[in-house]
Order: C-alpha cells, then structure tokens, then sequence
C-alpha cells in the first residue's frame, strides 16, 4: 500500500513539474532596445496553449499595465496570470490569447524614469505605439488589428489604460482600467515631490487626466470613445474608489457606454489577482463580437 500511495504522489509531482515547465516555456521574459528611451525595455509575454502547436495560427493580444513601484513580471509573479488564463482557457470563459507585459520604470519612481506618458528624457507613450507595439505584434503571431487588441492595466496602468484608449480608440476594442489612477488630484493631499523624476512622473499624470479628458471632449473624440468597450474594476475600500466614480460619471454623462465593477477590496495584488476571472472574459467578449 505504501508502495503505491508513493508511487501516485511520486507520478503527481511529475504531473505538476511538467505543468510548471510548459507554463515557463509559454512565459517569455525578454527585452526591446528603444531607439526613442535610448534604453532597453524588459517585457513578459504569456503565450497561449496552442501557440507552439498551432504555427500557422494568429492571436488576440491584451496589453496589461503595472503600477507604480512595478515591473513587467508583475502580473506573472503576484497576478498568477498564467494559471489564470490557462484555467480560463479550458473552461471556455477566455478565448486564447497573447498578453504581453512591459517595463515602464522598473522599480522606484524616485530613482528611476517612470510612467506611461511623455516627459522629457522619457517618451515612453511614443515608444509604446511606435516601436513596442510593432515589434511585439510581429514577433508573436499577433493579429494587428483594433478588433483583436485590448489593454488594462492596475493603478498607475489603469490610468495608462484609460488614457491610451482614449487618445488611441483606433487601437483597442477593450479597455479594463481596475483600481485606477484616473487624474491626479488634490483629493488625496498630495503635493508635488521635490525629487525631479517623481514630480515628472505626478506632472504627466495632470496633463493626461482621463476626467477632464471626457469633460472637454468633442463629438468626434467620443465617438471614437464610444467604439472602445469599457470596463471599470475597483475595490470598495480602495483609496482611487472616488477617482474611478467621477470617471464612470463623466462617462455617462457623455453618453459613453461604460460598465463599472465595485467589489469588495483594497489596492493589493488579492483584488488585482481576482480582477483577472473579470478582465480575461471581458476582453475575450470583445474580441469575438462586433458591434
């Protein structure tokens, strides 16, 4: 009896060895050189089950964000993004898709270039269209077209999320922004650092207010807002809660059809981890139907 208790314990850690190699092998870490940050950029790309089957296959892409203070393997580390997908997958409730993560500082803001938008010594909204976009979409066997291409993203990324859609509606069918930093704003009593990176970083998310941005929009900006699917996933306890309340106001104010999730959570990697069980079938609804 012992014999085969160790025999079946022994036969399942092989079963979950090969698991984890076959999810290693479809996690790619890897880097870009950017002509415009004059920097390499790091990004994590989650390839789909049949991607190494399938050679004649293209995929859906999601573009996820991470947050302030986070790095490109974020969502596979603290988001268990491969397990997730992969068991979103077989159920049917995700379709099959590539998602890519990138660096947008590494690390602490206060030391290094951070953010999703342009400051000086750090155009990274034109590197993301202009070089990281391209080179993902043609090294990855992805489909480069808008009805096949979403983005979220947590935090500071839900607010690169919500900007980028707005300003690039022609770019993504979906967008996702959970627990996002939407405007910066005096709500929180937050002043300006004196350290020069981060007061850069605080200035752009000013200039890119994603608020504001529907406020004055014209007709012609919210129709292309309106061709954008939209998701807002934030917790009850969560300190951008007020944030993404005005934003979904505004939203319907402009007649943006927009859904709003408030569930129960704080701004940690828990309520992000369960953000994905929304996020993955969401965009996978978008990607398979058109208006």
């Amino acid at each position: 009896m012992r014999r085969i208790v160790s025999l079946f314990l022994t036969m399942l850690l092989l079963l979950a060895a090969t698991t984890a190699q076959a999810q290693n092998k479809r996690t790619v870490t890897d880097t870009i050189y950017s002509k415009v940050l004059n920097a390499p950029r790091a990004y994590t790309a989650y390839l789909p089950q049949s991607f190494y089957k399938d050679q004649d296959r293209f995929y859906p892409v999601l573009y996820l964000l991470h947050g302030m203070y986070g790095k490109n393997d974020d969502w596979v580390n603290n988001g268990a993004l491969a397990l997730v997908t992969d068991q979103l997958t077989r159920s049917g409730e995700a379709v099959e898709m590539v998602i890519v993560t990138v660096d947008a500082g590494g690390g602490d803001p206060n030391t290094y270039r951070n953010g999703y938008f342009d400051v000086p010594d750090w155009e990274y909204e034109k590197f993301f269209f202009e070089e990281f976009i391209p080179q993902i979409e043609s090294r990855y066997r992805v489909i480069g077209d808008k009805q096949f291409r979403a983005i979220a993203g947590l935090s500071m990324g839900g607010g690169g999320t919500a900007a980028y859609a707005q300003k690039h509606p022609d770019k993504f069918i979906a967008a996702y922004p959970m627990s996002a930093l939407l405007g910066y704003t005096t709500n929180y009593g937050q002043k300006i650092s004196e350290n020069k990176y981060m007061a850069d970083l605080q200035r752009s998310v000013i200039d890119n207010d994603c608020i504001a941005f529907v406020e004055k929009a014209d007709e012609k900006t919210l129709e292309g807002l309106r061709s954008v699917k939209w998701f807002l996933d934030c917790g009850d306890d969560d300190f951008l809660l007020d944030n993404t309340l005005d934003f979904y106001k505004q939203m319907r104010k402009a007649n943006v059809p927009c859904q709003l999730r408030i569930r129960e959570g704080v701004h940690n990697w828990e309520f992000w981890h369960t953000a994905l069980y929304t996020c993955l079938p969401f965009v996978s609804r978008a990607f398979l139907f058109e208006d």
